[in-house]
C-alpha cells in the first residue's frame, strides 16, 4: 500500500490520535483525492508503510502494572508499592525481587497515579524573579539535591515583578505541598491562603514582617556592619554605598548594618547610588558615583553579581586601580569572587546552611500539617581577599 507520508502527518495533526472513526488506511484513501490545503510545502515521495494487526508502534500493548511485578516477583503488590514509596520499610530481600520483576518487565511506577491515591504530590515549588545573581543557581541546585534526598521533587517556576501572586495561583494548581521564594515574595493575602490550605511558604534570603510566610536569610544588618568597620580601620574617608532594590529586606538590612556600622566610628556614607541589583545599574551607579572630583575612596557594592560589574566600570572605562585608587566589597560570596580577576572582599552568607534551615522548615510542617511562621538566620563571615586596602593591624 503506498501511502503519502504528509498526509499521514496531516492527519495526526487535523483530527489527533484515539478520535478516528475510520481506520488509518481509509483516511489516508480520502485524503489521497483531496487537494493538499499547505500551500508551499513540497510533497514528500510516496513510501510503502506496512500496517500490522492495526498495531502502530505497539500502541495496542498495554503497560505492565503493579499487580505483574508483584506476580512475577511472587510477593504482595503492597510489597511492590512499598519498594517504589521513599522511607517505606521492606525487606532488602523483597526489594531486589520486585526491583528485578520491575526491569524485567519495563515497569515503571506513576507518580501522578501515587499523589492521586496518597493524596501527597512530594512537590516543591520554588519560585524566582531572576538567575542572573550567581548566587540563585547555587541555591537552585544544591535545594533541589538536598530534596531528592528526602524523597521530594523540585518544580521552578520563572516570575516578574508584580506578577508573583499570579505565578502562585498557577502553582497550587500542581497539588504541591510547599512553596520557597528566592528573588520574588508575594502578598501577604495569598501566603495567609496557603497556610489556610496547609502549604507552608518559605521566603529565601528575605522576609517580609506583615507575612505570614516563614523567612531564612543570613545576617545582613551584622554583614553590613563588618563590612563598614573593615574599611574604616583599611583608613578610607570617603566611603560610597551602591544599594540593590531598594524595597528588598536583603537591601534595607544589609544598607542599615553599613550605617550602623559607620556611625559606630563617628562617619556616615560619603555618596549613594542604586544598581538595582542587576548588572547594568550597577554600571550606572558606577559611573554616577565616580565621575565626580571628590569621587569615594571605597564603595560597599550590595551584592557580589553588582560588585563585579563595578569593577569592570572602574578598571575598564575610569582606568582606577583596585584597591590602590579605589577598594570594592561585595556581599554572597559567590565562586566567582575568588577568581584572580575580581578577588574580592564580600560577606559570605552560607547557602548550605541556609538550605539546611529551608528544608527543615519545609519537612517539619509538611510530615505534621500545621504551618506557622518561622524566621531563621544564619550568621554572616567577612572573607578578605585583595579588592580592598586591609587594615594595618589585619
Amino acid at each position: 500500500m503506498k501511502v503519502d507520508l504528509q498526509i499521514v502527518r496531516r492527519e495526526f495533526c487535523d483530527t489527533g490520535i484515539g478520535n478516528w472513526g475510520q481506520t488509518l488506511a481509509e483516511r489516508v484513501r480520502a485524503r489521497e483525492r483531496e487537494p493538499f490545503r499547505n500551500e508551499g510545502t513540497p510533497t514528500a515521495p510516496p513510501v510503502d508503510v506496512r500496517l500490522e494487526n492495526s498495531d502502530i508502534g505497539g500502541m495496542n500493548k498495554s503497560a505492565p502494572t503493579s499487580g505483574d511485578v508483584a506476580k512475577l516477583a511472587k510477593v504482595s503488590q503492597s510489597a511492590v508499592s512499598r519498594t517504589f514509596t521513599p522511607g517505606a520499610s521492606v525487606s532488602a530481600e523483597t526489594r531486589e525481587k520486585v526491583l528485578k520483576a520491575a526491569r524485567e518487565l519495563g515497569y515503571r511506577p506513576n507518580a501522578l497515579a501515587r499523589a492521586m491515591i496518597s493524596g501527597r504530590s512530594r512537590l516543591i515549588a520554588m519560585m524566582v524573579a531572576y538567575l542572573d545573581n550567581q548566587f540563585y543557581p547555587i541555591v537552585l541546585e544544591k535545594l533541589s539535591r538536598a530534596l531528592q534526598d528526602q524523597g521530594y521533587q523540585v518544580l521552578l517556576f520563572m516570575t516578574e515583578t508584580g506578577k508573583q501572586d499570579r505565578v502562585v495561583q498557577r502553582i497550587l494548581e500542581y497539588q504541591v505541598e510547599g512553596v520557597v521564594m528566592a528573588s520574588a515574595t508575594l502578598s501577604s493575602t495569598l501566603a495567609r491562603e496557603c497556610a489556610k490550605t496547609g502549604i507552608p511558604v518559605v521566603l529565601f534570603n528575605r522576609y517580609v514582617p506583615s507575612s505570614p510566610a516563614s523567612s531564612v536569610t543570613s545576617d545582613n544588618i551584622e554583614g553590613g556592619r563588618l563590612l563598614a568597620r573593615f574599611l574604616v580601620e583599611g583608613g578610607h574617608e570617603r566611603i560610597a554605598f551602591i544599594a540593590g532594590a531598594e524595597d528588598s529586606s536583603t537591601n534595607r538590612d544589609r544598607e542599615a548594618g553599613f550605617f550602623k556600622g559607620l556611625a559606630e566610628h563617628g562617619m556616615t556614607v560619603w555618596a549613594r547610588a542604586v544598581g538595582g541589583y542587576n548588572f547594568e545599574g550597577a554600571a550606572a551607579a558606577a559611573r554616577e558615583l565616580f565621575s565626580r572630583k571628590d569621587r569615594p575612596d571605597a564603595v560597599f557594592v550590595a551584592n557580589d553579581h553588582m560588585a563585579f560589574s563595578v569593577m569592570d566600570v572602574l578598571r575598564g572605562e575610569l582606568d582606577l586601580r583596585i584597591p590602590e585608587d579605589v577598594s570594592v566589597v561585595g556581599y554572597d560570596d559567590v565562586p566567582e569572587a575568588a577568581w584572580k580577576g575580581y578577588d574580592l572582599t564580600t560577606i559570605s552568607q552560607s547557602s548550605q546552611n541556609m538550605i539546611e534551615a529551608t528544608v527543615s522548615i519545609l519537612l517539619e510542617q509538611i510530615e505534621k500539617r500545621v504551618v506557622k511562621k518561622r524566621a531563621a538566620v544564619v550568621p554572616s563571615e567577612l572573607i578578605v581577599r585583595s579588592s580592598a586596602r586591609k587594615p594595618k593591624n589585619s
